[in-house]
């Protein structure tokens, strides 16, 4: 919704289920995307890039990230009260080391899940 005042809480968004293991909720504003992500332990995101530069805030939980070079990835384990910023157009999978929720800020705002077109988390 584009400039346009915003004022609710998670429990009034709608939570998208994407696989047994994932669900998500977000708030996009003009410039960026607020998501509220639950992993289940074992729940694997595939390895993907978007131009958007994601910034992940694990408020429960760990994940465990593979970033850059599918031949030698960087490793990188997040857990409650960490951040990550990944840069726009670097690949990247993650793994739920324990039950996870993760909050990403994305900008701009993922248009593929404005559009339900993201495939690889479904």
């Amino acid at each position: 919704m584009a400039n346009e005042l915003q004022h609710t809480s998670w429990d009034k968004i709608p939570v998208e289920t994407m696989n047994p293991l994932l669900t998500r909720q977000f708030v996009t504003g003009e410039q960026g995307m607020l998501a509220r992500i639950v992993l289940k332990k074992g729940c694997v995101v595939p390895r993907h890039s978007h131009p958007n530069e994601q910034i992940s805030y694990i408020t429960e939980g760990a994940l465990k990230f593979l970033l850059g070079d599918e031949a030698a990835p960087e490793e990188r384990v997040v857990r409650a009260g960490e951040v990550l910023v990944i840069p726009g157009g670097m690949p990247h999978s993650a793994e739920a080391l324990e039950d996870t929720v993760d909050f990403d800020l994305f900008a701009p705002p993922r248009q593929d899940w404005i559009a339900k077109d993201d495939s690889y988390m479904r």
